[in-house]
């Protein structure tokens, strides 16, 4: 049986994404930066039937936290097979580039960013020992710089100086990630779930929960000849996926 480690699998798209794996036959860690909240979630997977899982204190920005999960984890299995890097903050709405200090920038991407790469370098060890291992960067669409410097886009004029910088930073983090692992079996993409109604935007999205983890999960399962490296957006680019950087 497979497994998968998911940062703020307690609700939401991470939330979706943890019960639809486990419709696969995953065994899922839902990481949780409450535990009460993570075992609520547990619960309520357990009652529509799955108990192929498992909540897991795990504050991404708390490297003790992140210490006790990887030691928690490591007890029970070898072999780590997908890391969902999916916890995130959206620093609030809106912020102006010439109002939002710095300490604002510093706590969004402490989360967004510094909390995916403490969570993957504690984690690569028992990821090295799957035969297929898969890392999803959960991105965003909305953090283009091509697309953000486009008036014809969109979203153009739906502009946020926080957010979209740290989600930006962690696609180059996934360039990167990539880059390193590319004669390795893994598989490392920043997938964008689109926008989708959750606590998150305030339920301002026009996509379901359901269509936003099907998007994460179809990049966790990918096979050997799938994509690495990539920025993918099916909202965006429904026949391929691929969104401009």
């Amino acid at each position: 049986m497979k497994k998968a480690l998911i940062t703020g699998g307690n609700k939401g798209i991470g939330f979706e994404t943890a019960r639809q794996l486990l419709e696969n036959g995953y065994y899922v860690f839902i990481g949780s930066r409450s535990i009460t909240k993570g075992k609520a979630a547990v619960a309520e997977l357990n009652e529509a039937g799955f108990d192929e899982v498992e909540a897991i204190q795990l504050d991404v920005t708390d490297t003790a936290s992140i210490e006790a999960a990887r030691n928690h984890i490591g007890n029970k299995t070898e072999v780590l097979d997908v890391l969902v890097n999916n916890a995130g903050i959206n620093g609030g709405f809106p912020h102006a580039a010439l109002e939002a200090d710095a300490e604002a920038y510093q706590k969004v991407m402490d989360t967004n960013l510094y909390g995916v790469v403490r969570v993957t370098q504690a984690f690569i060890g028992l990821l090295r020992m799957s035969k297929q291992p898969r890392i999803v960067n959960v991105s965003s669409s909305g953090c283009s710089l091509t697309l953000h410097s486009d008036p014809s886009w969109k979203y153009y004029s739906h502009k946020a100086a926080l957010y979209p910088a740290s989600k930006a930073a962690l696609n180059m983090y996934t360039i990167n990630l990539a880059y390193e692992l590319r004669d390795t079996p893994f598989k490392v993409n920043a997938v964008c779930p689109g926008f989708v109604a959750t606590d998150f935007n305030g339920h301002r999205g026009t996509g379901t929960v359901q269509e936003g983890g099907m998007r994460i999960t179809k990049y966790v399962m990918i096979g050997e000849d799938g994509p690495t490296g990539k920025f993918i957006s099916e909202e965006y680019n429904p026949e391929t996926g691929e969104t401009p950087w």
